[in-house]
């Protein structure tokens, strides 16, 4: 079972970006732990990040070719990108929305996400254990669809 993780924009600055937020807490240490953690569950699990909107909603068109689910910190995308939106329901692969703060209790701007509406949940204000979390949502229902095609 293949899961992609995607990091979206300003996330490659954890550890130095408003860690009164966000913490200390690297990206790659996220990385790390959602590799083994995904080891422990019997996944593979492949990370990416970028600051470019077009390139997220390629690499969510492209993820059925490879992967059984999806888990994304759309991060700002969050708030403005119908165009991710539209690529999630577009490739119909189960979706984790994650977010290191809880974006509801943050300013109003930050509390709509286009992004819920088309995901299987959203997960937000644990920060690394929402990574962690999102995951092991993503591989029970990949589980579960497995279940339902045998």
């Amino acid at each position: 079972m293949k899961i992609l993780v995607i990091h979206g924009p300003n996330l490659n600055l954890l550890g130095t970006r408003e860690t009164e937020i966000y913490g200390t807490l690297t990206l790659q240490e996220i990385d790390q732990e959602l590799k083994k953690t995904a080891k422990s569950l019997g996944a593979q699990v492949t990370t990416r990040q970028s600051n470019e909107e077009a390139r997220i909603i390629d690499w969510i068109q492209h993820a059925p070719d490879a992967f059984q689910a999806v888990v994304i910190n759309p991060a700002a995308f969050t708030h403005t990108s119908v165009a991710i939106r539209d690529a999630i329901a577009a490739v119909g692969i189960p979706t984790v929305e994650v977010h290191l703060s809880n974006i509801h209790a943050r300013e109003p701007f930050r509390r709509h996400s286009f992004i819920a509406p088309v995901a299987k949940g959203q997960i937000s204000g644990f920060g690394r254990e929402s990574y962690v979390l999102g995951l092991r949502a993503a591989v029970s229902l990949v589980q579960e669809n497995l279940g339902r095609n045998s």
